[in-house]
């Protein structure tokens, strides 16, 4: 009898060991640097019809991992919710920048084909965004579309961050880094606008600029936007006020209010935010702290951004820097991609790490940080 209940105990040890791990937060991939690739960053994710999930992500080569360095775009795919991944470094399309095509969003469009939107990038005065879409389910993609005609600039559209409205209203927020010739710190930020599915592009009618109550101009960079449940737009923007700058569009984009710093503490780093499907509060990710990009910590706000909970720690590695964040729920989990690198590491060598979050674990107080 004893030989029986040993065997049953063992099962039932395992199978708890295994609820234990599925109910915090896990490492699901790593895609670091190595010889002659220096990083691999800055994604997207989609789920595709058959249930997979595709993730697309810059891949550089050479030996410095600085924004200028050579690199495209490439993919790889989980058939499991994102628990194990295939391996595949190969570009998905040829690089189209004379530096780099990067920073990718992936989104299902209401018409049911994917769009993917990057950046390509020729010089420190030239970077523009491109769009190209799928009704394959990304087996083929169709040739690139400008999502900025004739505009002559660096623009900067981070990863995950094209948006479609419940109106069908495609929604780019991008920073303008030169004028006057020379490339600025503090950007004008501006909105790229589509009311038919991609096919044509404009400028919104309002260029946003950060301002101090004496005038002066603050650091705006790096905008990201999400749709409200009163259809509003709101607005974040990495700012150098020790927090996000925030602000708010009621006619779809065109123009917003003035930003004003937010409610939450931040550095000059970029924050992510998405909406969680089944339970329609607003997910955030970002650094909390004012001078470095860690820890890496997400939050809750079940009022629209107004207030802020279940504040904890995804990365808490002092030495880290963890930025850069792409968002996917996938059932009753949530993907993270990020940065996976040490401050100011030179040459800058940056991998990516996506870490698959119950959604469970995302609304209790008191977690200990994944390892």
């Amino acid at each position: 009898m004893t030989s029986r209940i040993l065997p049953i105990f063992l099962l039932a040890f395992a199978l708890l060991s295994v609820v234990s791990l599925a109910e915090t937060p896990e490492t699901v991939l790593t895609l670091p640097s190595g010889p002659n690739n220096p990083r691999n960053t800055e994604g997207g994710f989609v789920t595709l019809k058959d249930g997979k999930i595709l993730y697309i992500y810059s891949r550089f080569s050479g030996v410095s991992g600085g924004d200028d360095a050579q690199g495209y775009l490439a993919a790889c795919t989980s058939a499991d919710g994102g628990q194990t991944w295939s391996e595949n470094d190969a570009a998905i399309f040829p690089r189209e920048g004379k530096e780099n095509d990067m920073s990718a969003s992936l989104l299902r469009l209401a018409d049911g084909r994917i769009a993917l939107f990057y950046l390509v990038k020729n010089s420190i005065k030239d970077c523009k965004m491109r769009m190209r879409t799928s009704s394959d389910e990304a087996e083929t993609w169709s040739e690139p579309i400008d999502c900025m005609p004739g505009e002559e600039n660096y623009f900067v559209v981070n990863n995950d961050r094209v948006i479609q409205t419940k109106s069908g209203r495609l929604i780019a927020p991008a920073a303008i880094h030169v004028r006057d010739g020379k490339w600025q710190g503090a950007a004008d930020i501006v909105c790229f606008l589509s009311d038919d599915n991609g096919k044509t592009w404009r400028r919104s009618q309002q260029t946003v600029i950060g301002k101090r109550d004496d005038g002066s101009r603050f650091v705006t960079q790096e905008p990201g936007v999400i749709e409200l449940k009163d259809g509003r737009i709101l607005m974040w923007i990495r700012s150098n006020l020790g927090r996000q700058a925030v602000c708010y569009s009621s006619d779809g984009g065109e123009t917003f209010s003035d930003p004003q710093p937010w409610n939450f503490k931040s550095p000059v780093s970029p924050a992510s935010i998405k909406r969680i499907p089944s339970t329609g509060d607003l997910l955030l990710v970002w650094n909390d702290n004012v001078k470095r990009r860690t820890p890496l910590n997400v939050a809750i706000s079940a009022d629209e951004g107004a207030t802020w909970t279940h504040a904890k720690s995804i990365e808490t590695d002092p030495n880290g820097w963890f930025c850069y964040t792409a968002i996917h729920c996938v059932d009753d989990r949530v993907l993270l991609s990020y940065w996976l690198t040490e401050q100011l590491k030179h040459p800058l060598l940056i991998g990516t790490k996506i870490v698959s979050v119950p959604v469970k674990w995302l609304y209790e107080d008191e977690t200990p940080a994944p390892k």
